[in-house]
């Protein structure tokens, strides 16, 4: 990831900030618009990854110049932000729904997923009410997640595949069952994974799906593609979107979210304090919980970004450079760590670290545990002489209060 270094400027960027690459952006758009050339299929922004909706124009077709055909919302407050700020096809699922919100989702929809015959049957009148008020190319098409009982290795938090998992009806459940008004199916087995995991999973869609499969208008893969990764097999993908097209005569769609936005953006954080544990610990002014909860609970391990002697470089394993310390976060959580990490030069308080690959998820999962303000919001790109850096929104005490009673 490009690290530009102004990132690092105290009068020019706040901290705590994520900072989104506009650039980046724009080529994860065009690689996923070659997808889409290639192969026909259309491809979906998974809200849950990606909401920052000032940087939609970069990426929907119908608001802006980018590929994307619309997006795929969980909730109905995401259906909403899609219809309102991305345009195009708002496909939305949940585990379940309530009365309340799909009066809501029945006017912001056009592909509702449910994850059990008993949600399709309770809900079908009211989708059949509500297309009798709708122009024949507006209806809601109505879709059920189906669960292949195949998985890919994925964290089993990720794992909508995983034993007992609440996601999708198993063969069992749809066999000798009347499903006449689904017009297509949905699955998701994939968390950052490449073409072969595609391969893979759509050989044990198949298998158990196929009597089903061979009526579908649409087939939805889910998300979890890592398409705009370096070295992702994009002639597989396109092998199997398009084997999948011929054999099902069917519009295939996929919703990435970390796809759309992998690599596009950074989380600005400032050492405070330096104290000593069994190691040094540099406390900064982030919080692991608040900031970046998926280092919690996936976990992984964020790259971190720093100066030496002028020069942008990656901050090392344990042992590997001069100083080896934890990155910690300010919060009152014991385990609000980000991990140890080694460095070419003992940090000192007020110098600038950058976590990379911050806009997906990241941005979306943020709270406000202990009062803990809200990163500040920018984008930046270098498309000009100078780099530009636009900051779209900071937080303070008003958005905190607003969350409680």
């Amino acid at each position: 990831m490009h690290v530009q270094q102004f990132l690092f400027d105290t009068g020019i960027v706040p901290s705590p900030c994520f900072v989104l690459d506009q650039d980046q952006l724009v080529a994860n758009a065009a690689v996923l618009r070659t997808v889409q050339e290639r192969t026909g299929a259309k491809i979906l922004l998974a809200l849950k990854g990606f909401a920052t909706w000032a940087l939609f124009p970069l990426l929907s077709r119908e608001k802006g110049h980018g590929p994307l055909w619309g997006c795929c919302a969980s909730s109905v407050d995401e259906a909403r932000l899609a219809r309102e700020e991305f345009g195009g096809e708002v496909h939305a699922f949940a585990a379940a729904w309530n009365r309340r919100e799909m009066a809501e989702l029945l006017t912001l929809a056009d592909h509702i997923v449910f994850n059990s015959l008993a949600q399709w049957r309770m809900f079908a009148p009211a989708i059949a009410a509500a297309n009798q008020g709708r122009c024949p190319g507006r209806q809601i098409r109505c879709g059920l997640r189906v669960n292949p009982e195949h998985s890919e290795g994925a964290p089993e938090i990720y794992n909508p595949c995983a034993p007992g998992s609440r996601l999708g009806l198993r063969r069992r459940d749809l066999d000798g069952q009347d499903i006449q008004g689904i017009s297509g199916l949905h699955f998701h087995t994939l968390c950052e994974q490449g073409a072969d995991a595609l391969e893979r999973t759509l050989q044990a869609v198949a298998r158990k799906f196929d009597p089903w499969l061979v009526d579908c208008q649409w087939i939805n893969m889910g998300g979890g593609q890592h398409i705009t990764r370096r070295g992702y097999d994009l002639d597989l993908l396109c092998q199997c979107l398009t084997a999948w097209r011929d054999r099902y005569r069917a519009q295939i769609y996929l919703e990435p979210g970390e796809a759309v936005a992998l690599d596009a953006g950074w989380l600005v954080a400032t050492v405070l304090d330096i104290v000593q544990a069994d190691m040094p610990v540099a406390i900064l002014d982030v919080a692991v919980p608040c900031h970046m909860p998926d280092v919690l609970e996936m976990p992984y391990r964020p790259r971190v970004c720093y100066l030496h002697q002028d020069c942008a470089q990656l901050a090392s394993l344990p042992g590997q450079e001069a100083w080896t310390c934890r990155l910690a976060g300010k919060s009152c959580l014991a385990g609000d760590v980000a991990g140890e990490y080694a460095f070419a030069h003992a940090l000192h308080v007020g110098e600038r670290l950058l976590f990379e690959d911050m806009a997906i998820y990241s941005m979306v999962k943020t709270t406000t545990f202990n009062g803990i303000r809200l990163p500040s919001i920018a984008v930046t790109t270098s498309d000009t002489p100078e780099p530009r850096f636009r900051l779209l929104r900071e937080f303070g005490y008003e958005d905190f209060k607003r969350r409680l009673s």
